[in-house]
């Protein structure tokens, strides 16, 4: 018996503290960028319910569609990375955007006023505002996928190194994410909502001149596949190259007007998931074998039940931060923590329980027991759905003005055990389900479906606002623990129904784990 032949052939030569040194670059310039998008999410709807005085339904919804192009725009980018740009090139574009869009957040402006009942607003600084979320999509788009492409691309095939690699990657994303809701969060809460934004491009600031002073360190890895073909003329008369960076401007144009119609992102994205599902159902029954056709089926079904954990789990920035600011006792050991930094149960969350899970699989696994993908994801969507039914509960049952912070603790936990079921395994289900020759368009349609659940997060948030303007960001607490209640109900279903699914699902899985 012979073991797999593994090697570091093909992986970049040049190595810091056993891994290759691009890997150091990609690290920081990912744990900035997530500074920067978490820290600005964090304080996103208490800005938008302060300052401009958004009601929580319109917030939630501003939230809902801004988050849902954040998720949609990446597959733009990674084609236009793949066939023209590269990743390097793509990743800088997508930076230099990212830092226009958090440091023109930083310009607020003067404080909506209420004067008689209607809301008056600067609308030349609302559309500075609704410019500089244009600017962080069209940046997400560009940079997010990018950069894991090329973490991916510093190893050869069969380098034992690449999941420890991705491992210590992810890392600086949450590094990046616990420290911006702690302090993006609370400089803006405490000193001002324009200096957290713009602490938070400052620090996007500091990974653009990281990745822009480290590409030599890339040693051409994440260069254009045709050097000769992007510097050919397009239709316009530009070479390809600048085409596309003016095509990100329009991209930049196009969503600055659709953020500004939040129900027609929502109709868009609805549609576009529709239509992707039917494609790749006609494709399955016309250009796929038996055992192909079956695992398209199981990735679009798991596709659908995703949506559900999504929506729960992306309220944290919409409807869980308003709860922490009107609701929740925050001060904890002589100290006050705004609503915003309560976000950094997630990350903490993270650090804490990805290794438990990350031993409970193994052992599992070894002892044969491991539970399949489908049954995963089934399990996530009942932690979440009792997470939520636990916390309605909770909130019902006491009493105070300020209720208990341990309610924060019980939803944040059950939110981070679920995510640790469903997140890691996602993209690994579609490379391994999905038709190599499709598998681009079925990761594309993954990220689609996280983009709905996305949209769908601050719509279910925006229905439990207190109506009227007058009425800020306010929740209707009795609507909004209802709501909870069925929300986590049909997630706990959902879970259950699909854990009935699962052999099913495994038999037309066909081996694949």
């Amino acid at each position: 018996m012979s073991d797999a032949v593994v090697s570091t052939e093909g992986s970049q030569e040049r190595e810091l503290l056993g891994h290759p040194i691009g890997l150091s670059i990609c690290f920081l310039t990912e744990m900035w960028e997530r500074f920067s998008f978490y820290g600005m999410r964090a304080i996103l709807v208490l800005y938008l319910t302060k300052h401009f005085l958004f009601n929580a339904g319109e917030a939630n919804l501003i939230y809902g569609a801004y988050l849902g192009m954040t998720y949609l725009l990446p597959i733009l980018g990674g084609y236009f990375a793949d066939r023209y740009l590269g990743s390097r090139k793509a990743v800088v574009y997508g930076g230099l955007l990212l830092v226009l869009g958090h440091i023109s957040l930083a310009f607020e402006g003067p404080t909506a006023q209420l004067i008689d009942g209607v809301v008056v607003r600067n609308e030349n600084y609302l559309s500075i505002f609704y410019l500089s979320l244009a600017l962080i999509i069209t940046g997400v788009g560009f940079l997010k996928a990018n950069i894991s492409t090329v973490v991916g691309s510093l190893y050869g095939p069969t380098d034992p190194r690449r999941d420890g690699g991705f491992t210590i990657f992810y890392m600086g994303i949450n590094i990046g994410s616990f420290l911006a809701t702690i302090i993006v969060a609370g400089v803006g809460e405490i000193y001002g909502w324009g200096y957290g934004f713009g602490l938070a491009g400052i620090g996007m600031l500091f990974g653009l001149m990281t990745f822009l002073w480290g590409q030599h360190l890339l040693e051409g890895r994440a260069d254009p596949p045709n050097p000769e073909m992007l510097a050919e003329k397009s239709s316009i008369g530009l070479n390809k190259e600048y085409t596309i960076y003016l095509i990100g401007v329009g991209l930049v144009g196009l969503m600055w007007v659709m953020l500004q119609f939040q129900e027609i992102v929502g109709y868009m994205l609805d549609g576009t998931g529709i239509a992707m599902l039917a494609i790749l159902l006609a494709y399955g029954f016309t250009k796929c074998t038996k055992e192909e056709r079956e695992r398209i089926f199981v990735v679009m079904i798991l596709f659908i039940f995703m949506t559900v954990f999504w929506m729960l789990f992306e309220q944290q920035g919409a409807s869980l931060t308003l709860i922490a600011d009107q609701q929740i006792d925050r001060d904890l050991f002589g100290i006050t923590v705004t609503a915003g930094q309560v976000q950094t149960l997630n990350p903490f969350f993270i650090v804490v329980l990805a290794p438990v899970f990350a031993m409970m699989w193994t052992r599992m696994g070894h002892a044969g027991i491991e539970p399949s993908t489908p049954a995963k994801f089934a399990i996530s969507l009942v932690l979440i759905g009792a997470g939520y039914l636990v916390f309605a509960w909770g909130m019902a049952l006491d009493e105070g003005v300020d209720k208990s912070f341990i309610w924060m603790v019980e939803i944040y936990f059950f939110l981070t055990a679920a995510e640790l079921c469903l997140s890691p395994v996602g993209l690994s289900m579609v490379t391994k389900l999905s038709p190599a020759r499709i598998v681009g368009m079925t990761m594309g349609t993954f990220f689609l479906f996280i983009a709905i659940g996305n949209y769908k997060a601050g719509w279910l948030s925006s229905l439990m606002g207190v109506d009227g303007h007058a009425s800020g960001g306010a929740l209707d607490m009795d609507k909004t623990n209802q709501l909870f209640i069925n929300v986590g109900a049909l997630s706990v279903g959902l879970g259950i129904l699909l854990l009935l699914l699962t052999p099913w699902l495994k038999k037309r899985m066909h081996g694949v784990h």
